[in-house]
């Protein structure tokens, strides 16, 4: 969890390194250069978004976990690798978001870091003696089929993202919207399954 957390916080630093504005401007290319800085910032706040909860889907599937194998390690990292690339990809959008390829690119690292994630839980159904007893929270629980649908769905929305792109460019990335709703409505499921409020 240690390299975890210092793999999302090197890639979370990255995402800013873009974000600058040239020295010694006038005040018109001042208001033009903050202009072009626009969408490097959405760029910026989506990624932090991803991942943070990427980052935080890790901490949960990992906080049961009693003992690791060589599988587990395998996919830990494989995961790790792709939330490391994940600055590339925003770099993609926020320069290139017109370019259909970027926006497929970006697509494909998020339902990618989705993958491993969704693939962890797997192995660790499906070996119960890597696992201890889970921690009760309100949030979905790792290895809950509550978390694997809001997991899933993040994968699926990004997913169906990639043909999107290459056929209709730019646009594609208005799909992105549909996880506000799909994650207020996974959000309510579980709150009314686990009976908490708020």
């Amino acid at each position: 969890m240690a390299l975890a957390d210092g793999v999302y916080a090197i890639a979370i630093t990255l995402l800013v390194l873009d974000l600058s504005v040239p020295r010694g401007l006038s005040s018109s290319e001042y208001r033009d250069a903050l202009s072009e800085l626009l969408p490097n910032l959405g760029a910026y706040g989506l990624s932090l978004w991803v991942l943070g909860e990427y980052w935080r889907g890790h901490r949960s599937i990992f906080r049961s976990v009693r003992q690791v194998d060589a599988q587990v390690i395998g996919l830990s990292v494989l995961g790790l690798g792709v939330a490391a690339l994940v600055p590339f990809p925003t770099k993609l959008v926020a320069e290139y978001a017109t370019e259909p390829a970027s926006v497929a690119i970006y697509a494909a690292a998020v339902a990618a870091l989705g993958a491993t994630h969704l693939a962890l839980l797997l192995v660790l159904a499906r070996r119960p003696w890597l696992r201890g007893e889970p921690t009760p929270e309100p949030a979905p629980a790792p290895g809950t089929t509550l978390y694997a649908v809001d997991l899933g769905s993040t994968v699926v929305i990004f997913l169906l993202t990639i043909p999107l792109a290459l056929t209709f460019g730019s646009v594609a990335m208005l799909w992105w919207l549909v996880m506000i709703p799909t994650k207020i409505v996974i959000g309510r499921w579980g709150r009314a399954t686990t009976g908490t409020t708020g």
